[in-house]
């Protein structure tokens, strides 16, 4: 039956599947040469991994960092519900337009759209008795996902609702029952979260047109969208109300309005185009008609699938595992969710300032979680979206301009302050060290500059002390750890753009996670005013919000020098010493306390990867000379922490977060410095995989002898040379070519041991 819907709702669909299919065995198998992905790798996409568990990824239709997200909302029941759907679920109270994916925190869900049949109803209905309102029961059997496309059966309905997406409109298609009362419900009340409608307006502009707005209040705490719908059955009959009280009239403006289309006959299949703007309803229709002037849903649907093939053909992988297929191509799509497209197709938005830029000159984004993100995907983005990555950039920076300093984590033309550091900082570092120049330069160093001497967040205390004392600032070791990294960040474009005075005052900056260092007990730990470790002091310990780490505790924190790997083996006294204590976060048990952070998952002992600061901790061992063990903790943590199933996350993905890592990881390297251009070598995880980072050039990566067992690089040879390092540059990536490692099943202790092959931090 899932067939049969995906061949009737887009014919190139089925042409891939059966092109897929011709190159497998009886039954599924694989053929002789095993899976090759290179025609169709959007094939092995499945959008429910991550859906359930604690990934909160977005389930619905879009295209590669679209505006619109297009997808199913279920009553939000708790933190699970982010996304607005969790797989657990069995009762959807509409499609909205707009979702954030991975995040920890629900926002968004605007212009939520509901078909039902039945007397007229305002509201959504409970969990236990969904058509006491629109809601309608589902359930997993009958629902179709793949990238760009999505559809579910409203059972208690008898309605099949399809969604399919460009970059800034939703096209939904719902076929209706022979019925006499057939109705689709417009809800601006309804949000994901957090969420709060404060001003909306929605009125009937022609037998054909709907246009309003939705001013909310939430984790975005002034978000501003306008929308425009298009339905290709005449709008007959037509109701507002303010809650659930009828107003008479064509428009309603209030804080719960809603619209209510009603058909006096069975109205058979009826499809609507909902384009949304950041500047006003005119601009969201204006985006129907330049991206989707007709009515040809199977043809949007099979675009939609094409730019995500497109993309997803930047990296070619080959293995004989279809499950690691699955994995890893779900994983690159969730990459490319967010950053979001934050404009209209005539490229005008709205800044932070809430002011128009009609002509800004660039593409502008928004939904940047730059907490999560510049660790693995912002880098992940240099190597494989140049495209975009100066786009990205200038997005930031004009926010600069906007509000007078970098985002922390900008959402939908605000800032919303949320997590620590100031990691817009690594993102533009990052691109300018590996070549980006399509951004200015001097703004940008400025912008990093006035961003980093703010007092908030205890950074006048970084100024003036060396470090932030725990009874006056939460979090501060976390947040001084962070600032650390971004301080070195800052110092290396002062080296590039010739700056010696700026160079050496943040290289002393990012040093001062010195001063948290307590080498008695070989952990980082709180400082107090008078200078003294703050007592008692448990590095098991974590306080959600109110401790001294970020979702977090010594054990993790300890580790959180990228930026300076040799330093921290310093400190710990050499590195059999940093090997020892790094080996025993590993197998270390202990109480993390009742006030624990839930992001804290996904645990082996005390390193915990449902998290992002612990992410590069596993690649430190090459800086000590072993790694072989990089290499057996990178397999253990893509086999424990990823899989085929909907609960195959093991923590928030974050915007593209943890699948950046896994990404980096299968292919066999990954940054450990996010804004120093050298990868460090780990275990591949498929035979060959290749990388398409610029038009005509290709990497490969190829592992002979690779396999379950076999996760031990022996050798290496770049472009037919023998190589010993274990790290490789950005640069050599860039220019093309084939790394052979050859794998075994018994570590080699001697490669990438020596001092002249380990990775440094500074740039190579």
């Amino acid at each position: 039956m899932r067939k049969i819907v995906l061949a009737k709702t887009c014919p190139i669909l089925l042409i891939a599947w059966l092109v897929s299919h011709l190159a497998m065995g009886q039954g599924g198998a694989p053929g002789k040469e095993g899976v090759d992905p290179d025609v169709f790798p959007v094939l092995y996409v499945d959008p429910h991994i991550g859906t359930g568990g604690h990934g909160h990824t977005f389930m619905g239709a879009s295209v590669p960092f679209g505006a619109v997200q297009a997808g199913p909302n279920n009553i939000v029941k708790g933190w699970d519900w982010c996304s607005g759907y969790h797989y657990s679920d069995s009762v959807l109270i509409g499609f909205s337009q707009m979702h954030l994916s991975g995040t920890g925190i629900g926002d968004l869900g605007d212009v939520l759209i509901m078909p039902y049949t039945g007397r007229i109803r305002t509201s959504p209905g409970t969990q236990d008795n969904p058509t006491s309102g629109y809601g309608s029961h589902y359930d997993h059997r009958h629902e179709v996902a793949r990238p760009g496309y999505y559809s579910i059966h409203l059972n208690d309905y008898n309605i099949e609702a399809e969604l399919t997406a460009t970059e800034r409109v939703a096209f939904h298609r719902y076929s209706f029952p022979k019925t006499d009362s057939a109705h689709i419900i417009i809800d601006l009340q309804q949000g994901i979260g957090w969420d709060a409608p404060m001003e909306t307006y929605i009125r009937k502009k022609d037998d054909s047109t709907l246009e309003g707005y939705r001013y909310s209040k939430g984790w975005a705490v002034d978000q501003r969208v306008w929308f425009a719908i298009r339905s290709s059955v005449p709008i007959s009959r037509w109701a507002v109300f303010d809650g659930d009280e009828f107003r008479p009239g064509n428009d309603c403006k209030g804080r719960r309005v809603k619209g209510v289309i009603s058909f006096p006959t069975s109205p058979g299949q009826v499809m609507l185009k909902v384009g949304i703007s950041p500047v006003s309803s005119e601009s969201a229709l204006a985006n129907i008609t330049a991206e989707v002037p007709g009515w040809q849903f199977a043809r949007i649907a099979d675009e939609a699938w094409g730019k995500w093939n497109t993309e997803l053909s930047r990296i070619i992988v080959r293995t004989r595992d279809k499950a690691a297929l699955r994995v890893f191509y779900t994983a690159f799509y969730h990459t490319m969710i967010d950053p979001a497209l934050f404009n209209d197709h005539d490229s005008a938005y709205r800044g932070t300032d809430k002011k128009v830029y009609e002509k800004p000159g660039f593409v502008n984004y928004s939904v940047f979680s730059l907490w999560d993100i510049y660790r693995s995907c912002a880098p992940l983005s240099t190597l494989v979206h140049p495209d975009r990555v100066n786009d990205f950039v200038n997005s930031m920076l004009a926010i600069y301009q906007q509000q007078g300093r970098l985002p922390v984590w900008p959402l939908m033309g605000n800032e919303t302050d949320c997590m620590v550091g100031y990691h817009a900082v690594p993102l533009i570092v990052d691109a300018y060290a590996k070549g980006y120049r399509g951004f200015d330069k001097d703004l940008a160093f400025a912008a990093l500059k006035s961003t980093s001497m703010r007092d908030a967040g205890g950074l006048d205390f970084v100024r003036e002390r060396g470090y932030i004392p725990a009874d006056k600032v939460h979090e501060s070791v976390s947040k001084a750890l962070e600032y650390a990294v971004d301080d070195w960040c800052i110092a290396e474009m002062a080296t590039d753009l010739g700056k010696k005075e700026d160079r050496d005052y943040y290289l002393q900056r990012a040093g001062d996670y010195r001063n948290y260092f307590d080498s008695s007990i070989r952990f980082v730990r709180p400082r107090l005013s008078d200078g003294s470790w703050k007592i008692p002091y448990d590095p098991f310990q974590s306080k959600h919000e109110t401790g001294d780490f970020t979702e977090g505790n010594g054990w993790q924190y300890t580790w959180l020098v990228p930026q300076d790997v040799e330093g921290l083996i310093g400190l710990m006294g050499g590195d059999e010493a940093f090997t020892n204590k790094l080996d025993s976060l590993f197998i270390v048990n202990g109480s993390m306390g009742a006030e624990a952070s839930p992001d804290i998952s996904g645990l082996i002992g005390m390193y915990a990867h449902g998290n992002e600061p612990g992410h590069h901790i596993i690649y430190m061992y090459a800086f000590a000379g072993r790694q072989w063990r990089t290499a057996e903790m990178a397999r253990q943590v893509m086999r424990e922490f990823y899989t085929d199933h909907p609960d195959g996350l093991a923590g928030n993905e974050d915007c593209g977060a943890m699948s950046s890592w896994y990404i980096f990881s299968s292919l066999g390297f990954y940054p450990e410095n996010p804004a120093n251009g050298v990868y460090v070598l780990g275990s591949p995880l498929f035979d060959k995989a290749t990388i398409h980072p610029a038009p005509g050039i290709s990497f490969t990566v190829q592992a002979v002898n690779n396999s379950p067992q076999n996760i031990y690089i022996q050798s290496a040879e770049l472009n037919g040379q023998p190589y010993t390092k274990s790290y490789i540059l950005h640069r050599d990536i860039l220019a093309g070519g084939l790394l052979k490692l050859v794998m075994d099943s018994h570590p080699n202790r001697e490669f990438g041991a020596s001092p002249a092959d380990r990775p440094r931090s500074t740039m190579q």
